[in-house]
This record gives C-alpha cells, structure tokens and sequence, in this order.
C-alpha cells in the first residue's frame, strides 16, 4: 500500500493567529491527511503610524503573534508549526515565502468581512492566482487575538 505524501500547508494570519476558528482549521485539517504547517505572519505595524520605525515595530509585533500562536498550532497539528515572519504587505509576504519553499495549499485566516483589511484587499483571490489551493476563515469579532503588549 502506497504512503499518502505529507502535504506542506501554508497559514497566514496576524490578528486570528490564535484564534479558535484557525486553530479547528488546522486540526481539520491535520486530521485529513499528512501534512506539515508553516504560521506566517507579515509585519504590518497596524495603526502604528506615527511610531519612528514601524517596520521594526510590526517585526516585533508578528514575533509576539508567533510567541502566541505557534503552541497553540502545534497542539491542533498534532507536531511542530514553522514560525515565520514576513513582509508587512501581505500579498508581497506570501509571495516571498512560497518563493523560499514549495507549499501545497494555503489557509488565509482573516478577521469578519466588515473589519478585514485583508478581506477587502481580496488577498485570498490574489493568493488562489498563484496557483494554490486557498482555504479561507474567518474568525469572529470576538475571537480576535492581539499579542501581549
């Protein structure tokens, strides 16, 4: 009998990184086939402005989301996620880690259509135009989680 051949699934989230809705995503899916995940999460510095340096402040922003999200990912994947923290825009972020590393599929995990920046830049579509398979969620408002600050 043939070996199912362990499928690589990239999750981009920021702000549901953490949240249960993602997190019985991943489960789901683990729970499909094999397959191994990579968390990214771009840089973006969200109403950070007026801060000196918001690249740098987004980073340490996304390493904080990564600190958070990642046990929680492992748990639901049943083995390790890879943490990985990309460009502050998100497209440009997928982009460059699917260049890095070949991936199968990807889940967008955004937050409710009304508030979705993500959402309303039709990053799921433009992602699916790279010729991946896209699996979107969308957590509710109150799911929302935000790094310690």
């Amino acid at each position: 009998m043939e070996e199912e051949e362990e499928a690589h699934v990239l999750v981009v989230a920021h702000r549901t990184a953490a949240a249960p809705t993602l997190i019985e995503a991943v489960r789901a899916r683990a729970n499909e086939g094999p397959c191994r995940f990579t968390l990214l999460v771009p840089a973006t510095a969200q109403g950070f402005d007026r801060v000196a340096n918001p690249e740098e402040h987004g980073r340490d922003e996304a390493e904080a989301v990564l600190e958070l999200a990642v046990p929680a990912l492992e748990e639901a994947a049943g083995g390790a996620v890879q943490g990985r923290v990309g460009d502050g825009e998100p497209l440009a972020a997928v982009v460059d880690e699917i260049d890095r590393e070949d991936y199968d599929e990807v889940i967008v995990s955004t937050l409710p259509t009304r508030v979705s920046r993500w959402l309303h830049l039709d990053l799921p579509r433009k992602v699916a135009g790279l010729g991946l398979s896209v699996t979107t969620v969308s957590a509710p408002s109150r799911e929302r989680t935000n790094p310690p600050t």
